[in-house]
């Protein structure tokens, strides 16, 4: 039973009582019986004014706490001009305040927070209690190679290798260097916060890749043209030098000619051979820019098809040109994509040898361009090291073929990865 109620039933209670003896004295005392009757009336109406003073602090608190429970920090109270009342009223509308500021404020904060971590370059992943993700921003995503909402729900285990299996065992505050394909490398870092009293997770991952290959070509381009200019000054003075030996052969013996005049020919070689070895570095290190031209794909690969064709022919490889045909225009500069491409051809067909096949496929929506091959798959190791100069599985090789490979795509934006699928094959792929 409410208070109020109880409150009505007790005055109720009084007054029907005092109705009763008054009736007493209707016969018996009429002066006595008309004061009475006058006396209940005023209390009947001093019972009425007390208890709307009574009732309204109740009625006030039942609305108020309704509307905190409705979340609803937008109602307050007019003073009704009772001091006790009046209390009540400006406590409740100091709360209402403050609560309404901290919500506005939590709100505003927790918006800039969530704007921060769309925007943010930087991948940031955030588990549930369970480990699980719970959201992943728009650079996590692009990172990882899955849409967000795909990504909600996975355990880290579950992420595509190498992320899995290096993000489920990465320890918090020990960050750890992610090298994808021997080309993109990232920072990833675990740390917790704390949620309604129990500690979370969450992966920032960090791109590193522009950075590391900005250094990079900053040291190897400052040791080539180092080695460039000592040994380019060598050969010339060397060669000029050999050169003018050659006018000396004729006051030797005749028998003796050829052999001297054949010794001069393959020293001035093995020098210009040398100079072109170096020459091949500088050029990687002075890489101009791309000039992009409207450009057909596929006109361009299949002329790397027919360049190559003597050479597959001869170490019996098949080339399957699965284009559509329609062409394939994008902005690209001609001359650097063709010498890129050819790089990734020819290494195609060196990783086969000899019996193989050679697939090229487009898509023209997105645009994109894979060559794959049958040839032997590539290694841990060697997948860690790809586009890395200087590094060759060849025994001759000099190490920039993929190196130039990795500069011109990134100079031009492309998206780009070489792996061994599923069925064994080898495929360089390139998202325009």
């Amino acid at each position: 039973m409410s208070l109020r109620l109880q409150f009505l039933l007790f005055t109720t209670l009084i007054h029907v009582v005092l109705i009763a003896l008054a009736a007493q004295l209707r016969t018996t005392n009429v002066p006595l019986f008309i004061g009475s009757e006058v006396l209940l009336l005023i209390s009947i109406a001093v019972t009425a004014q007390l208890y709307r003073g009574f009732v309204r602090p109740f009625q006030l608190i039942a609305a108020g706490t309704a509307a905190i429970q409705a979340q609803d920090f937008s109602m307050k109270f007019v003073p009704v001009g009772q001091r006790e009342m009046d209390q009540l009223i400006l406590v409740y509308n100091q709360m209402i305040d403050a609560l309404r500021h901290e919500r506005v404020s939590q709100h505003e904060k927790s918006f800039l927070l969530e704007r921060l971590i769309q925007a943010s370059p930087a991948g940031i992943l955030i588990l549930d209690f369970e480990g699980r993700i719970e959201s992943a921003n728009a650079a996590a995503a692009r990172f990882i190679g899955q849409p967000a909402s795909a990504l909600a729900g996975q355990i880290l285990a579950e992420l595509p290798a190498p992320w899995g299996p290096a993000l489920a065992t990465l320890a918090e505050d020990q960050p750890q260097a992610l090298r994808l394909s021997g080309l993109a490398t990232y920072r990833a870092h675990a740390a917790h916060f704390l949620d309604r009293g129990f500690t979370r997770r969450f992966i920032v991952l960090e791109e590193l890749t522009q950075e590391l290959i900005k250094q990079e070509k900053q040291a190897y381009g400052q040791l080539i043209r180092m080695m460039s200019h000592e040994i380019n000054n060598s050969i010339g003075a060397i060669n000029s030098i050999l050169h003018s030996f050659q006018h000396y052969a004729l006051q030797l013996d005749p028998t003796d000619q050829p052999d001297f005049t054949q010794a001069l020919d393959v020293s001035i070689a093995r020098n210009t051979q040398l100079a072109n070895f170096i020459a091949n570095f500088a050029h990687l290190v002075r890489l101009p820019p791309p000039a992009p031209r409207p450009t057909d794909l596929h006109a361009l690969l299949r002329g790397i098809a027919r360049l190559l064709q003597p050479l597959s022919e001869e170490r019996h490889i098949t080339w399957h040109l699965e284009l559509p045909a329609a062409p394939l225009m994008l902005d690209l500069d001609a001359q650097q994509l063709e010498q890129a491409l050819l790089n990734v051809a020819k290494n195609a067909l060196e990783a086969i040898g000899h019996d193989g096949n050679v697939w090229v496929r487009t898509t023209l929506s997105p645009p994109a361009l894979t060559i794959e091959n049958d040839g032997p798959g590539l290694t841990p190791e060697v997948r860690q090291r790809l586009f890395t100069p200087f590094f060759s599985t060849k025994r001759d090789g000099q190490g920039i073929g993929l190196t130039l490979v990795r500069d011109v795509l990134l100079a031009h934006g492309f998206r780009f990865r070489l792996e061994t699928n599923e069925a064994g094959r080898t495929a360089f792929s390139i998202d325009f």
